[in-house]
């Protein structure tokens, strides 16, 4: 049977859904509703392919896994190829936006209270989220000793071994180490982990250094402050030109997730799925209530947040949701574009309430009884919450953070790590939910800095506009 035919028909209907999208742009449907429609259409397309081509039967299996892996590899231009341009613009946008902001604020000591408050909100949650991740695993009665490893999962585990054997031993003051930019053109790169953070004490010093000739040398500081000015804008155009393809990106990154899950391994391990999204829900509402007692509107918040949460639902990755994280705290909560820069960054690589405290903490708190631990010992609980306090530092903020993660915490509380392959068969459908909760958080964080700072527009937060995250409008301008 050719396999041409039905790679062509499948991407005719594909083309035929952005096109829609299109349209429904060409007819100024609003952000919101372009990006719900294509989480709805790449989902129903992604069943679509996966109840056609994936089979349990022998027969045309050969043939259903050629068409599916051809079609999938063509709607990837478009899903892959978007996380990609977003990527792209991450390190351009921090660092003109920061050291921008910079020249704004007060002085070197507004930018050591933005640090400190946006890096304890982010800690001082991701804390709060392993207690949650703890009590909910103990609710739902999980426990590594049930679960049985297939080959899939032996591999994974030998893979995790392999990858915890070649990290070396696990310390703070190497991994602080590794924030600093040795090398700013290889952090611009993005070519360590610990890139975003490095790019963003890189232009921290920056922003320094240019208030520092202010005075000395106003001449100077004039044309630099110009020259930022033009960057900025060069820059927001480019975000704003990548951000409108954020539909079709949705679209097609829903329909591969879909297509190629495996039903029935989700289904074996349902509980934990269950349970994990329990932890994220509950660890939301904590968020909402960090808000609540801002002196904020939760209910308003969430109407704010909720396109961004889509995008990094989708995408799963926290590090390329900066540019829309910034613009949600910006256009959206009206912060400032300092704060929002600062808690977006940090956010991306530092404590991330769903990769850094839930998953590591329910995956140690699985594991203990089978190392012959009480895991409601203060034994067991106090050194595990520092534990994954300070391995929230440094969490890669793209798909897979969470593993990397759960190798340190595990490690550092000797536990073996290869149990954490059993879990391979759902990490994608997990590590959505736990994505939108890391970019919550960043956007909390954000937010508490905000009102503790001054450096919110309640006008802008109260407004009921949506935040127009494809628009052309600075933020500059609203802010």
């Amino acid at each position: 049977m050719s396999t041409t035919f039905p790679i062509i028909l499948n991407l005719v209907a594909f083309v035929a859904i952005l096109l829609l999208l299109f349209w429904m742009q060409k007819k100024y449907f609003s952000f919101a509703k372009r990006v719900f429609s294509a989480l709805g259409l790449g989902v129903l397309f992604g069943l679509v392919l996966h109840f056609i081509y994936v089979s349990d039967t022998e027969t045309l299996t050969h043939d259903n896994a050629v068409i599916l892996k051809h079609t999938i590899e063509y709607t990837e231009i478009i899903g892959t190829g978007y996380v990609k341009l977003l990527k792209m613009i991450i390190m351009p946008l921090i660092m003109v936006s920061l050291i921008s902001a910079i020249i704004k604020l007060k002085g070197a000591n507004s930018i050591g209270k933005i640090s400190a408050l946006s890096i304890g909100t982010l800690v001082g949650t991701t804390v709060i989220a392993a207690l949650v991740g703890i009590v909910v695993a103990h609710l739902f009665g999980l426990n590594a000793e049930g679960m049985t490893a297939g080959a899939a999962e032996i591999a994974r585990g030998e893979a995790l071994l392999h990858t915890n054997q070649s990290m070396g031993e696990f310390s703070l003051p190497k991994m602080i180490i590794a924030f600093i930019p040795e090398n700013p053109f290889q952090d611009i790169a993005g070519l360590r982990s610990t890139s975003t953070i490095a790019v963003v004490i890189f232009s921290i010093f920056i922003g320094i250094s240019a208030m520092g000739i202010a005075k000395k040398k106003p001449e100077l500081f004039a044309s630099f402050e110009h020259f930022m000015q033009v960057s900025q804008a060069i820059v927001m155009r480019l975000v704003t030109i990548v951000l409108r393809l954020t539909p079709y990106g949705v679209a097609a990154l829903m329909a591969k997730m879909v297509a190629v899950s495996e039903f029935a391994e989700i289904a074996k391990l349902i509980s934990f799925v269950a349970a994990s999204y329990v932890a994220l829900i509950i660890m939301f509402f904590v968020h909402l209530l960090i808000v609540t007692l801002t002196g904020l509107n939760p209910v308003q918040f969430v109407k704010k947040i909720i396109p961004v949460l889509i995008f990094a639902f989708t995408s799963r990755s926290s590090a390329a949701s900066i540019p829309f994280n910034i613009r949600t705290q910006t256009q959206g909560l009206g912060i400032s574009d300092g704060v929002a820069n600062f808690s977006a960054s940090f956010g991306a690589t530092i404590g991330q309430n769903g990769c850094g405290g839930i998953y590591p903490a329910m995956l140690a708190f699985m594991i203990a009884p089978t190392m012959g631990v009480d895991p409601w010992s203060l034994g067991f609980i106090l050194p595990l919450l520092i534990i994954i306090a300070i391995s929230s530092f440094g969490v890669a903020g793209v798909g897979g953070g969470a593993t990397f993660a759960a190798l340190i915490v595990l490690s550092a509380m000797d536990y073996p790590v290869a149990l954490a392959g059993l879990l391979i068969a759902i990490e994608p459908l997990i590590d959505m939910g736990r994505t939108a909760l890391n970019v919550s958080g960043s956007i909390t964080a954000g937010t508490v800095t905000a009102r503790v700072m001054g450096e919110m527009d309640t006008t802008v937060f109260n407004s009921n506009e949506q935040v127009q995250l494809d628009s052309d409008a600075s933020t500059n301008e609203l802010n």
